[in-house]
């Protein structure tokens, strides 16, 4: 047998890679993981999720002490002052803290950490700045980056045309914010300068925000973001972005034809999706193509269809989410590992960090509806005690049952703490829960989670508070 350097390379220190190594690691086999940036923890930690909830949370507390804000309702009157430098140097603080956790976590389960981009020579050796690295199974874990829209240029640097990264790192608040995607993205960071003060307008292809997510949920989004004071250009596209000076002219129109308008903005915020990366991976010298959607295809254990070479994370296909990433970090080194990984990719929660939150896990209404008969059963948070005290109206939860077996095909929430809330659905279709199941658990009262257990009862029509 050949002699490799490593058991297990892994490529790419995002939330996938950076578990996939730390796993490999713990299982006993000698692991490496490549990664180019300065830190580790991939878009996630570095520029997505992690700063983007640092500023979420922080505006938040902005709006809440504003005049008429939550504080105001609840008899505390304050009249808050941004700083902003402030604001963003928490958000850094936090981004450094878990990137060098990552590094700590290498270092205590002897992961080495190849500081450079990786490229494939062969099945089994890449060259990493310079060196040539072999490895017995090479995982590739590359993440995604921000989807172009053409003929539009991105410069973060100068502020005015800005992607996610971009939109993190505003030295400023805009007067006036575009933001072309009204998918996960484009809501949250749009919702966060639009707290602390900017006008948002965002304009959206398709007829609803939040592509993916349950048609209540969507329908439901829109009438709370607009409320919130978010203009919304729905079923609109965009022909054309022009900088002028410090701002930007977008054109749009609507997508179905008609007359163009323009809409004048301080910051253009580009976030219409995400797409994989696997430019300069060297996959030809490999013979490792990808399908039409620019994805690396893998079997159920996370090996493509060459030997000893792995994938996951959001170069394959699913949805591109930091969980499902480390999940199939850990199942694909323990497939490496002779044990068995599984992931259900059935029961992956979905979450949007806006106020309030957006959740989902399993099948939206329309989607079950398509493959047999259901139930449904749904609660409004403005029945639930403890959002009525928190002044948290907005909402509703919402369970989706076969109509033979009562089983959750899906579970669908929007309310202050939902990404929490949802964590207790998915484990119920974990383990195969009926909407009965949910409905006889004892749950604490007062809290939030009570509607999940009225949805649930409603499915069978006896919720108690409506």
């Amino acid at each position: 047998m050949a002699d490799y350097d490593y058991d297990v390379l892994v490529i790419g220190a995002g939330p996938g890679g950076y578990v996939a190594a730390i796993r490999a690691a713990q299982l006993g086999l000698k692991t490496a993981c490549a990664e180019g940036r300065e830190t580790l923890g991939g878009t996630c930690l570095n520029v997505g999720c992690i700063p983007s909830k640092a500023l979420l949370h922080a505006s938040e507390y902005f709006e809440a002490a504003k005049e008429g804000g939550a504080m105001a309702k609840m008899g505390i009157k304050v009249t808050p002052e941004l700083d902003l430098p402030t604001m963003q140097g928490q958000r850094i603080d936090a981004v450094k803290g878990l990137t060098g956790g990552i590094e700590f976590l290498f270092k205590k389960n002897k992961v080495d950490w190849l500081k450079g981009y990786a490229q494939f020579k062969d099945a089994h050796s890449v060259e990493v700045a310079g060196r040539t690295v072999t490895a017995k199974n090479i995982v590739i874990a590359t993440g995604s980056s921000v989807t172009p829209l053409p003929g539009v240029e991105i410069d973060n640097a100068g502020g005015v045309v800005v992607d996610s990264t971009g939109a993190l790192e505003l030295a400023s608040v805009p007067k006036k914010m575009v933001v072309i995607g009204g998918g996960v993205i484009g809501l949250e960071l749009g919702s966060v300068w639009r707290r602390l003060g900017a006008e948002v307008t965002v304009v959206e292809f398709l007829d609803q925000l939040l592509p993916g997510m349950d048609g209540d949920v969507r329908k439901e989004a829109a009438k709370i973001f607009k409320k919130q004071g978010m203009a919304l250009k729905l079923g609109t596209k965009v022909t054309g972005v022009t900088v002028e000076g410090q701002g930007a002219k977008v054109t749009v129109e609507p997508a179905k034809g008609g007359d163009a308008e323009v809409i004048e903005a301080d910051v253009v915020l580009v976030s219409i999706g995400r797409r994989p990366n696997t430019e300069g991976l060297g996959l030809a010298s490999i013979g490792l193509e990808l399908n039409a959607r620019g994805q690396i295809e893998t079997d159920h254990d996370f090996a493509t269809k060459v030997d000893g070479v792995w994938a996951i994370g959001d170069v394959i296909p699913g949805p591109m989410l930091a969980h499902k990433a480390e999940d199939e970090g850990i199942a694909v080194a323990e497939n490496i590992a002779g044990l068995t990984g599984i992931v259900n990719h059935d029961v992956i929660p979905g979450v949007v960090y806006t106020q309030p939150e957006f959740a989902g896990v399993g099948l939206t209404e329309e989607a079950a509806k398509e493959r047999g008969a259901i139930k449904v059963g749904k609660f409004p948070m403005l029945a639930n005690s403890r959002a009525k005290t928190n002044h948290e109206p907005d909402g509703f939860v919402k369970v989706i049952a076969d109509a033979e077996t009562d089983r959750v095909l899906g579970v669908w929430c929007i309310a202050s703490v939902a990404g929490t809330m949802i964590a207790q659905a998915a484990q119920a279709m974990e383990f195969g829960a009926t909407s009965e199941d949910i409905a006889y658990t004892c749950h604490a009262h007062p809290t939030h989670s009570e509607a999940i257990k009225e949805a649930a009862m409603a499915v069978t029509g006896k919720p108690i508070h409506i």
